[in-house]
């Protein structure tokens, strides 16, 4: 280490109390983090790509610093889903530090790290008072039965109104209009329970109609006069 000719010179001074980083909530505890392996906790991030056309919720389990379990969920582009396989097969297993200075292939994800860092740094995990954390497993609760990630995609104009695409529940068939053209209901398809049907060795036609199920005043008797197929009309 070298000093300039100032600093040799200058007179040493006894340095006074030192009462380390202030504790922060990790797993039950209070935890004075000097090093990576002081971090753990499971958090969530959400990244934006420069031109901002896509978006990333990252969510990472960590324990004692290293990454045991990461989910991927992506929106809006395309390439990204194919740089989320990649990013997934990169982060478990690196320390939290590494996977901030590692390239995860997607500028929204990348993103999304960074957040993700610096929350988990500061003490504002999911986990800071769950006592011994999350186990690992935990992230795929925010996916839900089927294991598919929630997802609202609704699109509307000035000219023709708005379109219900997809919902928590499922893919949108059917919308409900009332008698004044306003939407009061809607029918879906759940895909993640459809395929389970399929892979249980039911017929595509039964799974369909089995997954298939409907929200609010969608029957003719709660008030609906019309249906109409949101991708097509």
């Amino acid at each position: 280490m070298q000093y300039s000719r100032e600093v040799e010179e200058m007179i040493c001074v006894a340095k006074g109390p030192n009462h380390g980083p202030a504790p922060i909530p990790e797993e039950g505890k209070w935890v004075q983090a000097k090093e990576i392996k002081d971090i753990s906790g499971l958090t969530h991030g959400v990244g934006w790509c420069a031109p901002q056309q896509g978006a990333c919720k990252l969510t990472l389990n960590i324990k004692q610093g290293v990454i045991q379990e990461a989910l991927v969920e992506t929106l809006g582009c395309s390439g990204m889903t194919h740089s989320a396989a990649m990013a997934a097969e990169i982060l478990p297993k690196k320390t939290i530090l590494e996977a901030l200075n590692t390239d995860l292939v997607c500028d929204a994800i990348n993103t999304a790290m960074r957040e993700l860092f610096l929350q988990i740094v500061y003490g504002r995990s999911q986990s800071a008072f769950s006592d011994d954390g999350l186990v690992i497993g935990a992230g795929l609760e925010d996916l839900g039965k089927g294991t598919r990630s929630q997802i609202g995609t609704m699109y509307s104009t000035a000219a023709k109104g708005v379109r219900y695409l997809e919902m928590t529940d499922g893919y949108v068939r059917r919308l409900a209009l009332d008698k004044n053209n306003e939407v009061i209901g809607y029918e879906f398809v759940n895909f993640g329970k459809m395929m389970d049907f399929i892979k249980g060795g039911m017929s595509a036609d039964d799974a369909l109609k089995k997954a298939t199920g409907h929200y609010g005043r969608f029957t003719e008797a709660d008030g609906a006069v019309k249906y109409i197929d949101p991708r097509k009309e």
